[in-house]
């Protein structure tokens, strides 16, 4: 281990957002990954998503006191293209926003797959074998020198993340960190993959063991988890039975009827219209409202005349945001939905007007 280089990307945040938007239920039957996943889609929401180490905790709190490895969903889909992704949650890859070195990134046809991302003094991007040896990297306040699959875990649960995104990997600091180094290039958040969540959603939270190869293929195209392996997660054949774990997210009720109607609904018959808190929450409802019957959907946004500003019904204020342009101006007798289209904005709607709703269950 190299003398620890101590790095604050990231600033403290005005904003701390705590809401979980789904829980987690650990089934005991013995199915396949695909009869798993039609049976939590038929009784729940979908097969387990994890964004975060906070939700793979949960999840193993919820399944506490079993040892068996079982089912989440995540699955391989090997005729699909390698997407890269930021390893730390709530960072989105952006393909306008990159800075690779020539040649780079490769598609090798032969010899090693290069599946993770390394950064180089200059702040230049490559990819690079994710195991073969041991790279320095940077989490935020100490450099090692481990294999990716090992530096991503040990950021993950001791810090936050490996370094991830465009401003973190531009930040003055890092430049100073990488400068004192006698390593040329060191590993970064930085992976790309073929594995996609049942549920569509886009979550780059990845908890491989130490045995997974990001480097090879068809070793297993469905994952799970091991309990009595801190949770992590191996790959295995989808036909193999073993237990799973399902979620319990947000509903799409397809009534048409006023804002505070909808909020006595979900309130009486659920928990509350929903809330959305990052951008995972975000595609996971986006999903939802494309089976809507209406132009619009109401989701818990309100606006507070006496404040003067929006909050959700959760009494959370607003952080993350995706209104349409410009935002809303703040009028009275209004209240948030989101376009069942399009780019599932969010748009100011009188509280009078009717219309489908998305109701959180946790």
């Amino acid at each position: 281990k190299t003398d620890h280089t101590h790095l604050s990307l990231f600033p403290a945040q005005s904003c701390v957002i705590t809401c979980q938007l789904h829980e987690y239920l650990y089934v005991g039957e013995n199915k396949s990954w695909s009869e798993a996943q039609r049976y939590c889609r038929d009784r729940h929401t979908d097969l387990a998503t994890v964004s975060n180490m906070a939700d793979m905790k949960r999840l193993i709190r919820e399944s506490s006191g079993n040892r068996n490895e079982a089912w989440i969903g995540l699955r391989d889909q090997t005729d699909a293209n390698r997407t890269w992704h930021w390893s730390l949650h709530g960072v989105e890859f952006n393909d306008s926003q990159t800075n690779w070195r020539s040649g780079a990134p490769t598609e090798r046809q032969t010899g090693p797959v290069q599946s993770c991302g390394v950064i180089y003094k200059d702040l230049t991007w490559s990819d690079h074998t994710c195991d073969k040896w041991s790279k320095t990297f940077v989490c935020y306040d100490g450099d090692f020198k481990l294999k990716w699959p090992e530096a991503q875990r040990y950021c993950s649960e001791n810090h936050t993340d490996l370094v991830s995104g465009w401003h973190q990997t531009h930040d003055p600091e890092l430049t100073t960190a990488l400068a004192s180094l006698t390593e040329e290039r060191v590993y970064a958040g930085l992976f790309r993959d073929t594995w996609r969540w049942s549920d569509g959603s886009r979550s780059s939270f990845r908890l491989w063991n130490l045995q997974f190869n990001m480097d090879k293929y068809n070793t297993g195209q469905c994952a799970m988890a091991v309990f009595d392996d801190g949770g992590r997660w191996k790959s295995d054949n989808c036909s193999v039975s073993r237990p799973f774990v399902c979620y319990d997210g947000e509903s799409l009720i397809q009534r048409n009827i006023i804002y505070k109607e909808a909020l006595f609904y979900c309130r009486d018959h659920h928990h509350d219209l929903v809330t959305i808190t990052n951008t995972d929450d975000q595609r996971l409802i986006q999903e939802k409202v494309k089976n809507a019957s209406t132009t619009f959907v109401w989701i818990g946004l309100y606006y507070c005349f006496i404040q003067n500003s929006w909050f959700w019904v959760s009494d959370q204020i607003v952080c993350y945001d995706n209104w349409v342009s410009g935002g809303p101006e703040n009028d009275c007798g209004m209240s948030g939905a989101m376009q069942t289209d399009g780019q599932h904005q969010w748009v100011k709607r009188n509280e009078t007007e009717e219309f489908n709703f998305i109701c959180s269950k946790f």
